[in-house]
């Protein structure tokens, strides 16, 4: 069984393997016969590089489940095992293989959230394992939407520090004083970031220790501190 060359999507494999780990093969990968007889996967690609990312069995990991024992690995059961998937084959030509490849990647993509909704379905889980979503993915879910005070500060238009410049001190630091609250204007610049997910989970990932989790700017602000504490002198 074969991957199809240039498939354009790059998915998550290690949270695909997380939820393989938690609720086995839920869905079956989608692929056609070529004419020497192998397999090539239209359709759930990432789900078998998370297979084969998992090797052979027994992996020997054990999944924890509030309220009740650990259960082993719903891939391998925690047995002998050697890397395999279910999988149902079809028939088409060229360009239906493409067209499938393309709209499974593209469906989901153009789908969007009923967020009342995900938050009630999650709330009936003790735990978020094997979901791809996190404790802190659903305190920010549950979080009250920002303020119009909050808006104008986030969105407000960068300060017009005319001849003084910002400080080139601790982060954010307006015009005119690099260690404290600035005597020129009263408006810190605003970065505006977008990202992929795995790299705003990243980001909280390596910023859990801050000391005020709900601020983004502290969190930066914090990261970078300690990288330059990090860093060789």
């Amino acid at each position: 069984m074969v991957t199809r060359t240039g498939n354009a999507r790059k998915g998550d494999v290690r949270l695909i393997l997380d939820s393989l780990r938690t609720s086995g093969q839920y869905r079956s990968l989608i692929a056609r016969q070529l004419p020497d007889g192998r397999l090539i996967v239209l359709a759930g690609n990432h789900t078998m590089f998370a297979l084969a990312l998992h090797g052979s069995g027994p992996c020997l990991q054990t999944i924890p489940m509030t309220g009740h024992p650990e259960q082993p690995c719903a891939i391998c059961d925690g047995t002998r095992w050697e890397p395999s998937a279910r999988v149902e084959v079809v028939e088409c030509d060229d360009e239906t293989a493409l067209r499938i490849n393309v709209v499974d990647n593209r469906a989901a993509e153009k789908g969007a959230w009923d967020l009342d909704a995900l938050v009630d379905l999650l709330s009936y889980l003790p735990d978020y394992d094997g979901t791809g979503y996190s404790d802190q993915d659903v305190e920010r879910l549950l979080a009250p939407p920002p303020t119009l005070e909050e808006l104008a500060d986030t969105y407000a238009p960068p300060a017009d520090y005319g001849d003084d410049p910002p400080a080139a001190g601790r982060l954010g630091a307006p015009a005119g004083d690099a260690d404290g609250p600035g005597q020129g204007s009263g408006l810190w610049p605003v970065l505006r970031l977008r990202v992929p997910p795995q790299v705003r989970d990243d980001f909280y990932a390596a910023t859990a220790s801050c000391p005020t989790p709900g601020d983004d700017g502290a969190r930066l602000a914090w990261l970078l501190e300690h990288t330059r504490e990090d860093s060789p002198r």
